[in-house]
């Protein structure tokens, strides 16, 4: 049976488009995999601590720690919620990684966790796409592809709904028709890489 672990860590838990598009995939997931199992941590309503001097030491001997390398390894695939808050990712999932990752024991040359499969759900309220203004702001994706592929050696993909503040903001009403085709196509996205990914795992 195939093992999901699902991340969440967008503020709010209700009209929150990253939360949306991950649950469009795991609903997919399921579809494709209604014996195995889904491990969720909604890292906004349950924060972990903040790394600390005790917890480096211990390493992956730190109970927490060792529950999360652990709750990781077993992990077939990852889908991580990562919204966009001040150009960067939510200071919860930061904790997350900064939890999980225990170099000499997960991460590294030879990690564990090698060609695992992580389906990031990027969503900002903006568009920081290449050619756009604000371009040079974007550091969620930036970030994350390169410390899970660089700590990990894992296989990342992006699914990114953007101008999710178009509806909320006046003077972003003209970008309300782009918006609703980029939560579309985010949906979309969510449903055919879950179902893509579900075949790998039975392959």
């Amino acid at each position: 049976m195939a093992t999901l672990l699902h991340l969440d860590s967008a503020v709010f838990p209700q009209g929150s488009a990253s939360r949306d598009v991950t649950s469009a995939f795991v609903q997919a997931w399921r579809e494709q995999h209604p014996d195995g199992t889904v491990v969720y941590r909604d890292l906004a309503a349950e924060p972990l601590p903040h790394l600390d001097a005790a917890a480096v030491t211990a390493g992956a001997g730190d109970p927490l720690r060792r529950e999360l390398t652990e709750e990781l390894a077993a992990a077939d695939a990852v889908l991580i919620g990562a919204p966009m808050y001040n150009f960067s990712i939510p200071s919860t999932l930061k904790a997350w990684l900064d939890q999980v990752i225990v170099v000499g024991h997960n991460a590294g040359a030879n990690s564990p966790i090698a060609g695992t499969p992580v389906t990031v759900v990027a969503s900002r309220g903006g568009s920081y796409a290449p050619g756009t203004p604000r371009e040079g702001f974007e550091f969620v994706q930036n970030y994350l592809e390169k410390v899970l592929t660089g700590m990990f050696s894992a296989e990342v993909d992006f699914i990114v709904p953007e101008l999710t503040l178009a509806h909320s903001k006046p003077e972003m009403a003209d970008l309300i028709p782009l918006a609703e085709k980029s939560r579309a196509q985010a949906l979309s996205d969510a449903a055919e890489k879950a179902k893509a990914l579900a075949g790998r795992m039975a392959a």
